[in-house]
């Protein structure tokens, strides 16, 4: 049976075979499984290339950064390509990041394994460029939340599953490597590490063939393409009065609370297994518990799934959304052991519809505007990128200061609290701001 897919330009497009909401959702899915990836990989890296927290977490500044710094070429990207083509090449482009990761392994050269998570978020920046706006505009504003959810389990499906695959295929007896490495000779301790180095190798080979074989899907599928130039063209009388972005105080403070808000994410779903490790629970249970953590944010998609619009609006679950965040944010602080690192799991129900609730509340309105306030949005996803690494930065610093490593690394998560308050600020009033005149 056929089917059109009408665009925010008003115009219909036959698609024929799957439905562009499954082919997205299958994008989804590989965003979440290849970004999900990162929490094994900096307890990984921090032990194969003897790593400070610090430096650890440089993993997931690399990765997040490459949407701050290639968020606007990505967009120039797409006005060539088009959203489809566009798709393909990004894939293509994370496909040469996991192709990086070999020669990286077989040196154990960490700003080699830098370079190519870099590389792996550069292609993620231009997909999310793409398909973040692709989903939005697929039906009703008002119901955008909704379908970013289901997006989202997707999502999270594939990094759930992601921590599990990867952890069990290079974390197997960490706990022992780590013992054994302490009572090592320098020449042993490069032996074992080199080894422990070389594990990565194969899963990422794996990666790098499905990547290339979805770009060729994508390139060859009847996924509609966006008239986004007709967008473009078409001015209401209400947004004649705008002639910049900046005009929109709604999306700045969008881009700020998006921002703190992926930074909040990464730390619930990354920090989450190194921080089970400081708190003496053994890397065999704590690689678990960024599963745990995204299994919480499949339980929050659900619930949006089920009740935006219907029971209640993109801006209550926002303002729910972020209060929750901040309780369990002290629940975090003020307790130890498992009860600590629990509550951080129970973050992922906290940050479940952030991502769905803020969205199309920051691009409400922009008309004209929507393609380069979607790039701010996707530029905010550098939030990844600093907010963990500066928790990793006060973490060391507490240690060195005399703190006990669990007391500080608990200390760390004072950092989250400001970051829901932020929130919470949008979800009220920060949305509402009305758009500046000339």
């Amino acid at each position: 049976m056929n089917k059109t897919v009408q665009t925010t330009s008003g115009s219909t497009q036959p698609a024929k075979g799957i439905s562009p909401i499954y082919i997205i959702g299958a994008l989804f899915f590989v965003f979440g499984f290849v970004t999900w990836l990162n929490s094994v990989l900096i307890l990984y890296l921090k032990i194969a290339c003897q790593l400070n927290n610090f430096e650890s977490y440089l993993v997931v500044f690399a990765f997040y950064i490459a949407y701050l710094v290639m968020g606007v070429p990505a967009s120039r990207v797409l006005a060539k390509t088009g959203f489809k083509n566009g798709m393909a090449v990004g894939l293509l482009i994370m496909a040469v990041g996991a192709l990086i990761f070999i020669p990286a392994a077989l040196t154990r050269m960490y700003p080699l394994f830098l370079t190519g998570l870099f590389v792996l978020g550069t292609g993620l920046t231009i997909l999310q460029t793409a398909s973040n706006p692709y989903i939005t505009i697929l039906g009703p504003i008002e119901s955008a939340a909704k379908r970013i959810s289901i997006m989202g389990i997707f999502n999270k499906i594939a990094g759930a599953i992601a921590p599990i695959i990867l952890g069990a295929l290079i974390l197997t007896d960490a706990d022992g490597i780590k013992a054994r490495l302490l009572t090592m000779t320098p020449a042993q301790k490069e032996i074992e590490l080199n080894m422990l180095s070389h594990r990565v190798i194969l899963p990422y080979i794996v990666i790098l063939i499905v990547l290339v074989l979805l770009a060729v899907f994508v390139y060859y599928s009847t996924l509609p393409e966006v008239d986004a130039k007709k967008d473009d063209d078409t001015i209401t009388p209400a947004e004649s009065q705008q002639t910049s972005i900046f005009q929109f105080p709604h999306l700045l403070v969008g881009v700020l609370a998006l921002f703190v808000y992926v930074g909040v994410e990464v730390m619930a779903g990354d920090s989450v297994i190194s921080y089970a490790s400081s708190q003496g629970i053994p890397l065999t249970i704590a690689k678990y518990f960024t599963t745990c953590t995204l299994f919480c944010m499949i339980a929050g998609y659900i619930v949006g799934i089920i009740c935006i619009p219907k029971y209640f609006t993109q801006e209550k679950a926002l303002k729910v959304s972020a209060f929750i965040g901040i309780v369990c944010s002290f629940g975090a602080i003020f307790t130890s052991g498992y009860a600590s690192v629990s509550f951080v799991s129970l973050l992922g129900i906290a940050n479940a519809l952030m991502w769905p609730a803020l969205w199309p509340l920051a691009i409400n309105g922009l008309g004209k505007f929507t393609k380069i306030g979607s790039s701010l949005l996707i530029m905010g996803i550098a939030g990844g990128a600093v907010i963990p690494l500066l928790y990793g930065f006060i973490v060391d610093k507490l240690t060195t200061g005399g703190q006990l490593k669990n007391i500080a690394a608990t200390e760390g998560y004072w950092i989250l609290v400001p970051c829901y308050i932020i929130i919470v600020y949008f979800a009220i009033a920060g949305h509402k701001l009305k758009p500046k005149t000339i």
